[in-house]
Order: structure tokens, then C-alpha cells, then sequence
């Protein structure tokens, strides 16, 4: 082979392999084209309320599609199409390209996150606080009970708000088991406690069957975990991902992300009280 011949191949190849190293780029800018041209985004969801729903005429609802439809909306993609799917199979499904995002209260862990291109937050599930109208002892987050003498918390045993409570440093004698719901609603209206933890839809759908005035709800609770879900994104599409986020940013930041979300009985403030960087790092 002569020298000439050899330095032509050797640029063919650098030029495709040149071609192939700018592909990921170009299938990511037009990611969103596409579906736009297509007219909808394919979606995964698990049909599990208020996550989300497929209603008896097949109509998808739910707190995650809903916000999902919106910024689609606004970003020209007109409507999605869900596909119900099991959590364990909606990362293999996404990668495998039969899904353009999934919807569907996958909350983010770090072995998640290394799978999928997470958007920012959008629906969480924090702790939350039942306490008399007024929250008359200023009850915020577990060290306040725990720097109260006087205050007693009611928390399922062996439960999260039982170790978080015991952990924030209140005495065991002032964390009082509550066998359910209705028990520990019960026990604060005796004021037999003065606060009765759960996560926040849990406390939410209490209270609101309950329909007492004199019981108000603080959520999240300051200092306590929070974990939440995104929509996710194949790996490669993080400028959808990104055209996503800005959209979603401008719907939090309008208070009509409260009103998608809040009716289901998920906090607005908790999930934007965090982001994805942290829950992503969380351990």
C-alpha cells in the first residue's frame, strides 16, 4: 500500500468517525422537532392516583400527566399518548425507544438518575403536620416538638414520622403510636396529642374527608426528607429535557402548577423546595 493510499483511508475513517461522535448532538436538537411534527409526546404512566389515571373512555389524567400535557403544550407538541407500563419496566421501555418520557411518579434516586436525564421536581412526597386551627404551639418540623416540653406527636409505629421524630430528639414518651388515620385525627381533636404526622397526600385526603374547620395542615415539614419525581428522558435527550425545564420553571413560577397539582392533593411548595441536584445525590 502506498503512502498516499494509506493517509486517504486514514482520513475516511477520521471522518466517519468524526460523523459519529456528533450524532447523540443531532438526534438530541431534534428531539423536540420531532415530536412536534408528530403532534404528541408517548408517555408512560402506572395508572396508580392521583399519580395518574386512565379514566373508563381512556382519557389520561392524573397530577403527572397533567403537568406533563401543559408544557408540552406550551412547548408545540399538542397532546400526549400514554402507555401503561410497570415501574420496573418504564426505564427499559424509555431506552428502548418506546417511550418519549415517562410521567409517572418515578421518584429520583441516584441508580435512577444515572439511567434516565431527570427533569427539575414535580411531584412529592413530604411530611406533613395535622394540628389544631392556628397551630397554636408554632409547630413547624420535629425539633420543634422535640424543644416543646408540652408537645406530643402522634405517628404510626414504626413508621418514617416515628423515626424522624425520635430522631429530631423528642422523648419517647412524647411520641405517641397511632394505629390509623381516623385514630390519630381523633386523638388531636381530643388533644390528646397536638400533632399527627403522615406524608402530605395521606394528611391532605384525612383532613379533607374530615371537613373540620379546627384542623389545619402544615406541609412540607421544615428539616424532614422530601422525595419526589421528574419526568424522565432518555439519556441523549437532555435538550428536551432542558426545553422541559424552562417551561416547567415558567408554569411554577405562574402559580398554575399549584393549580395542576394541588387538587390531587400534592404540594406545590415541596417540590419546590428541592431540586434535582439533591435528590439525585441523596443517599
Amino acid at each position: 500500500m502506498t503512502i498516499r493510499k494509506f493517509l486517504t483511508m486514514a482520513a475516511g475513517v477520521a471522518a466517519l468517525a468524526a460523523s459519529v461522535s456528533v450524532m447523540p448532538a443531532a438526534a438530541d436538537d431534534s428531539k423536540l422537532e420531532e415530536l412536534k411534527a408528530q403532534g404528541f409526546a408517548r408517555v408512560a404512566i402506572a395508572n396508580e392516583p392521583p399519580f395518574t389515571a386512565v379514566a373508563a373512555d381512556g382519557k389520561v389524567s392524573g397530577a403527572a400527566p397533567d403537568v406533563a400535557r401543559e408544557v408540552f403544550k406550551r412547548l408545540g407538541v399538542a397532546d400526549i399518548v400514554a402507555s401503561i407500563s410497570e415501574y420496573g419496566a418504564m426505564i427499559p421501555g424509555l431506552q428502548a425507544g418506546r417511550h418519549d418520557v415517562i410521567t409517572a411518579g418515578l421518584f429520583m434516586k441516584p441508580e435512577r438518575c444515572a439511567a434516565v436525564a431527570y427533569s427539575e421536581p414535580i411531584l412529592c412526597d413530604a411530611e406533613a403536620f395535622a394540628l389544631k386551627k392556628g397551630n397554636p404551639l408554632g409547630l413547624k418540623s420535629y425539633k420543634d416538638i422535640a424543644d416543646n416540653p408540652d408537645a406530643k406527636i402522634g405517628a404510626p409505629g414504626g413508621g418514617t414520622e416515628e423515626k424522624l421524630a425520635l430522631e429530631a430528639g423528642v422523648p419517647r414518651d412524647r411520641v405517641i403510636v397511632v394505629p390509623d388515620g381516623q385514630s390519630g385525627l381523633k386523638m388531636l381533636q381530643d388533644g390528646r396529642i397536638d400533632v399527627y404526622s403522615l406524608p402530605v397526600l395521606s394528611i391532605n385526603d384525612l383532613v379533607s374527608k374530615a371537613n373540620d374547620p379546627g384542623i389545619e395542615v402544615v406541609a412540607p415539614v421544615e428539616g424532614a426528607p422530601v422525595y419526589c419525581d421528574g419526568a424522565a428522558f432518555k439519556k441523549g435527550d437532555e435538550a428536551l429535557r432542558d426545553a422541559f425545564d424552562v417551561e416547567l420553571a415558567k408554569l411554577k413560577e405562574s402559580g398554575e402548577f399549584a393549580k395542576i397539582i394541588e387538587p390531587y392533593g400534592f404540594s406545590a411548595k415541596a417540590a419546590m423546595s428541592t431540586t434535582r441536584e439533591k435528590l439525585c445525590a441523596a443517599k
